[in-house]
């Protein structure tokens, strides 16, 4: 990579440019974000995985641009127009719209009113007029009349629309304006299809909306154009013509001299043709594209911080777990699972209305607890979950079961899937998403990823952002969740083994058809056997994959296989087995970080080891614990402005959080009432009522103390 986008990089990133250079590096050696974070800090100085992310996006940003610039150099050199300055000013841009202004006097374009003026011989008169060549225009036009021109008032007109597209096409003009623009208010008004469609109401707040385009929050600026797509409402910004038009005729002037009164003329009505039928449309759609571009960064960021809480969410773990999918009608769909998440039974009750067969579903819930051995009891929050779990909680389950409610978000996506046809080819729908319900419970880690995450509710105007960016941002946290947690190489998924560092989904296939033929892996050195998985593969999977009860105990620990040479010497240097140092604080204390540095492994790498020998394969989430709702809070009529309640939070968006507190519809905590606080997903909270609008079914909370 070229030396001034490694520079940029570090710029905007506050590092050094040595660090962005040797992070480049190490991705052109195929090394991966949670790779590079973990493993290789003493070349990128302790970059995180957000930062090393993010230089992996501008080294594809830059990368793209390069090729653009060749591309451009190559077409304005067939056109013999390519000078050395204007070749220096491409290669040393760093901006894509101020490439492509550079490009835009040399791109091939359609036919114009400019070309037709050309066509007809006017380009000289409109050099002249540029160039202030001429005091008299009229005068000077009246030599270019001919078959081609009819009279004066057509040669001026052509010379005019050339000289309008050349404003157009100035580098400086544009920049110029693009700053203007940048300064103004963004305007909405409603379209005649607004006010015939009932849809339209929801963005009645943006109808003859006003506000300056910086401080506009990103939510609004993406429901304003959203609005617009559909329809609903024109957008634009109130620059003003004729101050735009005296700052482009002012600079031209500047630039060479003021001009005649009758050459001023023609120059200034070019001008204002030039703002009105060629700048403003352009320069105003360009800015609303970097304001949108703007707010898409910021809104993936809140879904990238969203979907980082849900997967790093509090597992129960291993537990035998009874999953309930409730249901009112079609009754609730319950799968007993076992410690693994293997299907053991499943079947349907009907304790509520219409059918209301209590008895006989507290008798079928107390055999199955009994006959499975349940532990833990997974409750799918959509229709009837409350319903479902004050039922539950009568059936007399015993003491240490303890009951959960689970968010639903995109269980009935899986159970559709490809993915869970494969899991369960012989079970329907039901079935499936009852046990997702319950595998959520277990580890919400593992069963999430088999699931898009624009489909799990946490978003903020996902399908309006740019959907490139948000999957490259997606697929980034949801591999780094996964690598920060490790993975069990002996139970973990084809779905989950694809996130881990440098496996993918067909060498992820190639371990499990290896572990189903072989059987369970014993050691990380086995990986080698598996097909297709070669040295590179196994140095960017190895420190992410756990295997529980491994005869060498670093095995089931984030201590990568290079540095077990380290370890060894650091036990053994204490008269110890390996074996007898892992998880001996005592001996850990001991040993002198800086003793053990060699070659490339400094005192970062020496930390994170001892770290992790303290406590080797420590889960780094918290524990799942037990929550209730409030006993008297079901439905939205039996709010109250200031009744004080318990919630979890369910979505965290720019304008506030979204709470569910036990009804059919989540509350809103604004950030205004907030309180300061920094929310996290499924956080449990106490809030108090603000307001309940009954006809649209809103609830405003406010973040209690």
């Amino acid at each position: 990579m070229k030396t001034l986008y490694i520079h940029e990089i570090a710029r905007k990133l506050g590092v050094k440019d040595w660090q962005v250079e040797n992070c480049v590096s190490l991705f052109e050696e195929g090394a991966t974000i949670p790779f590079i974070s973990r493993y290789r800090k003493e070349k990128t100085g302790g970059l995180d995985d957000a930062a090393v992310a993010e230089v992996k996006h501008w080294n594809e940003v830059f990368s793209e641009m390069e090729k653009r610039k060749a591309g451009i150099l190559s077409t304005i050199e067939e056109q013999g127009k390519l000078t050395d300055e204007l070749k220096s000013m491409i290669e040393n841009c760093l901006v894509s719209s101020e490439l492509e202004d550079l490009y835009l006097p040399y791109r091939p374009k359609r036919r114009t009113r400019a070309t037709v003026a050309k066509e007809k011989g006017l380009e000289p008169l409109a050099d002249k007029m540029w160039n202030l060549q001429v005091s008299d225009p009229e005068s000077e036009a009246r030599k270019y009349v001919g078959e081609k021109v009819a009279d004066v008032q057509e040669a001026l007109s052509g010379a005019r629309d050339i000289i309008a597209e050349r404003f157009s096409e100035s580098a400086k003009v544009r920049d110029t304006l693009r700053q203007i623009f940048r300064t103004r208010r963004v305007e909405s008004k409603t379209t005649k299809a607004a006010s015939s469609n009932p849809e339209a109401s929801k963005y009645r707040a943006y109808f003859n909306f006003s506000m300056p385009l910086q401080r506009i929050p990103s939510h609004n600026l993406l429901a304003i154009l959203r609005a617009e797509k559909e329809g609903f409402l024109t957008v634009g910004l109130d620059a003003d013509p004729e101050k735009c038009g005296n700052k482009i005729y002012y600079d031209f002037c500047q630039e060479k001299k003021y001009p005649g009164p009758k050459l001023a003329e023609q120059i200034r009505e070019a001008v204002d043709d030039s703002f009105k039928r060629l700048l403003e449309p352009s320069i105003s759609n360009e800015v609303l594209k970097e304001a949108k571009e703007k707010a898409d960064v910021e809104s993936i960021a809140v879904f990238g911080e969203n979907l980082t809480q849900l997967l790093l969410s509090p597992p129960v773990g291993q537990k035998r777990t009874m999953a309930i999918d409730p249901g009112f009608r079609n009754g609730c769909k319950i799968a007993c699972l076992d410690e693994h998440g293997n299907l053991l039974y499943h079947t349907i009750i009907y304790p509520h209305p219409p059918q209301s067969e209590k008895v006989k579903s507290i008798m079928a819930v107390s055999e199955m607890i009994e006959r499975y051995g349940v532990e833990v009891i997974a409750i799918g929050n959509g229709t009837a979950s409350r319903e479902t779990e004050d039922f539950v909680k009568k059936v007399g389950i015993p003491e240490n079961v303890k009951v959960y409610t689970v968010s639903e978000d995109g269980a009935s996506i899986y159970s559709a899937s490809e993915v869970a046809r494969k899991e369960f080819p012989d079970e329907d729908v039901t079935v499936r998403g009852a046990v997702s319900i319950g595998r959520r419970l277990m580890d919400p880690l593992a069963e999430l990823v088999k699931i898009d995450p624009k489909s799990l509710g946490i978003g903020q105007y996902q399908h309006d952002v740019d959907q490139n960016l948000l999957r490259e941002k997606l697929d980034n946290t949801v591999a780094i969740c996964v690598n920060s947690v490790g993975v069990n190489l002996n139970t973990a998924s084809p779905y989950l083994l694809s996130y881990v560092s440098g496996i993918g989904p067909a060498l992820a296939g190639n371990i499990v058809a290896y572990r189903n033929q072989e059987g369970s892996f014993t050691s990380r050195g086995q990986l080698h056997k598996v097909p297709k998985l070669g040295p590179k593969a196994f140095e960017q999977c190895a420190g992410f994959l756990r295997i529980h009860g491994a005869a060498n105990p670093l095995d089931n620990s984030a201590v990568h296989p290079e540095c077990y040479h380290i370890v060894d010497k650091m036990a053994s240097d204490l008269g110890v087995t390996t074996k007898e140092l892992v998880g001996n604080e005592t001996l850990i204390k001991k040993i002198e970080p800086s003793d053990y540095v060699e070659g490339e492994f400094g005192l970062p790498t020496i930390n994170d080891i001892l770290k992790e020998l303290a406590k080797p394969g420590l889960d780094p989430r918290q524990e799942a614990q037990e929550f209730s709702f409030a006993d008297d809070i079901h439905e939205i009529d039996d709010l109250k402005p200031g009744m004080e309640l318990p919630g979890i939070v369910t979505n965290i968006t720019a304008f506030g959080a979204f709470v569910d507190i036990g009804i059919h519809e989540n509350g809103l905590i604004h950030v205004s009432q907030m309180r300061g606080a920094k929310l996290k997903l499924h956080q449990k909270v106490k809030v108090s009522v603000l307001n309940v609008d009954l006809e649209r079914n809103r609830i405003s909370l406010r973040l209690s103390n």
